[in-house]
């Protein structure tokens, strides 16, 4: 069901609902954890490593993005050009005809087969829309659940270059600079995604927040390509694209990108009885990048000729993704699969 600006009644109920439930949240890999391990329940959410004998993801009848999906950035605090340039170049493969497989393009693919209730699959296209700068810190360098929906506030409603609101086929996308803490970051999340309140925004729009941890928790929401404190002798991999916490951000960025055009509004795909702790198709496949992942193994990859470590192939770049769920295989999949 979507939601159009509403009255002050939904408005505070909504904003009751937001309170007391968790934004869907993107975990990261935890590499002492086994696969199926009593530990893989974290809070209200379980870490399902990609067996189909404990998932039973259903289809719940709300809206899944089947227009063409525009991604609305809004980069706050620092960031430099070159960070910039790999997380938008990310952004431009999810739709790339003409990549190198596997390809960031043939991840997406298992994101398309997702249906609404009339059958309507969501999208092919992604692609960047505007773009807003919030180099001053307008909000502050600590952000919480609610101060996050007032950046996307000041975004949306700014005097000069407003991001357009488009509530049918747009997505908000905060990316919060390596000096800047959300709340729960680090502890327990390293991104998120909900849809903002009329009461706070104005208007009922998805959005997703992923903050860079290079300065904060490396070892956890930028594994593997830095790793715990704690796990001495355990080396990282090699970042194919040469900066730690942004490799991090972009598989954070998948992950909440398909669980958005999946369950915008947290009404359509997951698991689970309780829609404020959804667990959705990229939570199934949490930890989990290539053939044999599950646990503290990441699965198969592919190393390129620099050493460098990935999976997919960008336009120009490559990345390491996480794999998503496929709810006609019953099982985690993804473009580098080998039995494809």
């Amino acid at each position: 069901m979507r939601r159009s600006p509403a009255p002050v009644l939904l408005s505070l109920t909504l904003l009751t609902l937001f309170l007391s439930a968790t934004p869907a949240a993107s975990w990261r890999p935890w590499p002492y954890l086994k696969t199926n391990h009593s530990d893989l329940v974290l809070g209200n959410n379980k870490k399902f490593e990609g067996s189909s004998e404990f998932v039973h993801l259903k289809y719940h009848m709300g809206p899944v993005l089947t227009a063409d999906i525009t991604v609305h950035t809004i980069w706050y605090g620092t960031w430099q050009r070159s960070q910039k340039k790999i997380i938008r170049e990310f952004i431009n493969s999810i739709s790339a005809v003409n990549s190198k497989r596997p390809s960031v393009a043939g991840w997406w693919k298992t994101v398309q087969l997702y249906t609404d209730q009339t059958g309507a699959n969501i999208s092919r296209t992604v692609r960047l829309g505007a773009e807003k700068n919030d180099r001053f810190y307008s909000h502050g360098k600590t952000l919480t659940r609610l101060s996050i929906q007032s950046v996307i506030k000041s975004a949306v409603t700014a005097k000069t270059r407003p991001l357009p609101t488009n509530p049918q086929s747009g997505l908000y996308l905060l990316l919060t600079s390596d000096d800047v803490y959300v709340q729960d970051f680090c502890r327990a999340v390293c991104g998120f995604h909900y849809f903002t309140f009329p009461s706070i925004v104005g208007y009922t729009l998805p959005y997703a927040w992923v903050g860079n941890s290079a300065k904060l928790c490396p070892g956890v929401c930028a594994y593997p390509f830095a790793v715990p404190d704690y796990m001495v002798g355990l080396k990282p991999l090699k970042s194919p694209n040469g900066d730690v916490g942004v490799e991090g951000m972009i598989s954070v960025i998948a992950h909440e990108i398909a669980e958005l055009a999946s369950n915008p509004l947290v009404n359509a795909w997951y698991a689970g009885q309780d829609p404020t702790f959804p667990v959705e198709i990229a939570d199934l496949c949490e930890g989990i990048y290539g053939t044999g992942g599950g646990g503290s193994y990441t699965g198969q990859l592919m190393d390129d000729h620099d050493g460098s470590t990935y999976n997919m192939n960008g336009i120009r770049r490559k990345f390491l993704v996480q794999w998503v769920w496929s709810h006609i295989l019953s099982y985690c999949t993804g473009p580098n699969a080998l039995d494809q």
